[in-house]
């Protein structure tokens, strides 16, 4: 959560001056307006392209935050967004969570690939590019060769390095998959909004162009490592396209943003370590 309120310039072209800001833990940074959250922003085009989606997107059994439209009409102003408020809070509910991403992704599949999607990551980094390059490492030939040739693979901890090795270990028990590509929201573990009989919230997408069993493997691997989900989520969901592959690959981006991201800490690599060792017995 940010300390920063959103500026009262940004409260007043949002329509929100006589609205006194009140942080929230569970919006990524957001500051609730009466019935509007104002959010920091740190990649524009993601944010429009989100707020562009969320806007007319309908998905059963989904709540989805709508985008509020500054008075001028624009979606992101001076590095904040704002949305409608949502009642709930995250709840270790882990197969409502993947049920809904299933939903979600009938749904996205209609949706056309952003071409930010297609970036490079670039130095410095942005939390923006280590997801991207983390994503990269799980699918290409050589897990990390294209961060290695242009010399942007950053020094790590030791933690981070066991996390490399893993990555490498992993990598040759991949096989090539069939599942097409789509637009897939890439972090459901965490995000979802539970309140009472309502039905589940979700207050942003974070893209990704892949499968969409991947991105429900990538909930697993969430609960699985650091939400005290079940050993046997993993199993209840087997019946999902080539989920095996799908689980390799979301335990490799998860271990890559652990290695690549600066906030990492050395006590969410256990929890991992014990998630690979599972999809190992898996395949």
């Amino acid at each position: 959560m940010t300390a920063v309120e959103p500026p009262e310039h940004v409260r007043s072209t949002f329509g929100l001056r006589e609205e006194a800001p009140v942080p929230l833990g569970n919006w990524d940074g957001g500051w609730r307006c009466g019935d509007v959250v104002l959010s920091p922003v740190t990649d524009h085009a993601r944010a429009a392209w989100s707020a562009k989606v969320r806007e007319t997107l309908r998905v059963d059994g989904l709540r989805l935050a709508r985008p509020v439209r500054a008075t001028d009409g624009r979606y992101v102003v001076s590095g904040w967004r704002a949305d409608t408020y949502l009642e709930g809070v995250p709840e270790p509910r882990h197969d409502e969570v993947v049920s809904l991403s299933l939903r979600l992704h009938q749904v996205t599949a209609q949706l056309e690939r952003p071409r930010f999607l297609a970036a490079q990551p670039v130095a410095p980094w942005a939390d923006v590019d280590v997801f991207a390059a983390a994503d990269r490492a799980a699918w290409e030939a050589v897990p990390l060769r294209s961060l290695k040739m242009g010399g942007m693979l950053p020094a790590t901890s030791p933690d981070g390095d066991r996390s490399l090795t893993l990555i490498t270990q992993l990598s040759t028990l991949r096989k090539p998959v069939t599942t097409p590509a789509q637009l897939v929201h890439g972090d459901l573990f965490g995000t979802v909004l539970f309140s009472g009989g309502f039905a589940p919230g979700l207050t942003d997408i974070t893209p990704y162009w892949r499968p969409a069993p991947w991105a429900a493997a990538v909930i697993v691997v969430d609960a699985l490592s650091w939400g005290g989900a079940d050993d046997g989520l993993m199993e209840r969901w087997r019946e999902l396209p080539e989920w095996p592959q799908m689980l390799v690959r979301a335990v490799m981006f998860r271990l890559a943003v652990h290695a690549l991201h600066p906030r990492s800490t050395p006590e969410a690599f256990p929890g991992l370590a014990r998630t690979a060792d599972m999809t190992r017995l898996m395949l």
